[in-house]
């Protein structure tokens, strides 16, 4: 598919529209985020368009800005502060402002989705999302898993003893350097478009990241194995500016809330069969796929994680460890 970056991607529905004199238009949403247009964030972020539209009768449209059109996550994010951006796909960067929001995404914090459904859909889940609006001035209305980081090496890793030494490229994020490194692996951050080329030249011999992302950068062709460590469940916001939810009536918010709650439903179904289109494919192409033990892996890192997290969360990450 071509993109035109100089033009949004107009997700409204059409029929709604149609039916509405283009005068009763009162508002339009700029909803930016990094994913493509086949990803189920931006798929999601259209249905999210189409149903708000139908529910407003077309007075308010969303336009959706695809692959960082509108700008990077955090550039998102100070467009909400600022009151240029009105929505955008983001997660746990909004730590910087709200440290609750680290719990997005903890190492071996989730122990499945399910797990993960719970936290964020329950109490902690409304303590997160009322510290974002409070400091961050941005209003989450639905959130998307994300799949689950899973190790890829040259030979089966089952327990944390199998890595002993393993030279691996994670992200430049202190808390995964200090995890992987409890766990006996030689963990070094690296530039991702350095990565392939590095595990096809022997510099490192494994690295981390959900299996999409797996797929999209071709590790199958430098790695054979897939290790279900499952280590980072993790899930991403739908946010509204703050201000821009203040200018709502309460009639549109409730219309705004709705549609997110249709278009969450509507990514997780995608989300799941893309989990196992993937899957599917990397085992077609060559890759093997481990089972690990996973609990014997949490215990290994729990101290770690727990010495790298803030003590406002530490006791809500403990509990979860507990479990």
């Amino acid at each position: 598919m071509t993109f035109n970056w100089k033009k949004p991607v107009l997700a409204v529905a059409m029929a709604a529209l149609t039916a509405v004199p283009a005068f009763a238009q009162e508002m339009t949403l700029k909803l930016g985020h990094l994913a493509n247009e086949e990803n189920p964030w931006h798929l999601a972020s259209v249905k999210f368009a189409e149903e708000l539209a139908a529910r407003t009768d077309g007075r308010i449209v969303v336009e959706v800005f695809p692959n960082e059109s509108l700008g990077k996550e955090i550039d998102l994010i100070n467009g909400m502060q600022l009151g240029t951006v009105d929505m955008a796909i983001t997660g746990e960067s909004l730590q910087n402002w709200a440290p609750m929001a680290a719990l997005l995404a903890i190492p071996y914090a989730y122990k499945s989705i399910e797990h993960m459904d719970e936290v964020a859909s329950g109490e902690i889940g409304e303590q997160i999302n009322a510290e974002i609006i409070e400091k961050a001035q941005v209003h989450p209305i639905a959130y998307f898993a994300r799949g689950p980081r899973n190790l890829t090496s040259n030979r089966p890793i089952e327990t944390p003893a199998d890595l002993n030494g393993l030279k691996m490229r994670v992200p430049n994020v202190p808390l995964f350097i200090d995890v992987w490194s409890s766990l006996g692996a030689a963990p070094g951050p690296m530039a991702f478009s350095e990565v392939f080329t590095s595990l096809q030249n022997g510099t490192i011999e494994a690295q981390e990241n959900p299996l999409a992302l797996i797929r999209s950068a071709s590790f199958n062709e430098v790695q054979s194995h897939v290790n279900l460590t499952e280590h980072v469940r993790s899930w991403a916001i739908m946010a509204m500016a703050e201000s821009t939810w203040q200018k709502l009536s309460e009639d549109d918010r409730k219309a705004v809330m709705e549609a997110a709650a249709i278009a969450q439903a509507y990514e997780r179904d995608l989300f799941e069969k893309s989990l196992a289109d993937d899957r599917a494919y990397l085992e077609a192409n060559g890759m093997t796929f481990v089972e690990v033990d996973g609990a014997a892996f949490a215990a290994a890192a729990k101290d770690a994680v727990l010495s790298n997290v803030s003590d406002e969360i530490r006791p809500i990450v403990e509990g979860l460890f507990a479990e």
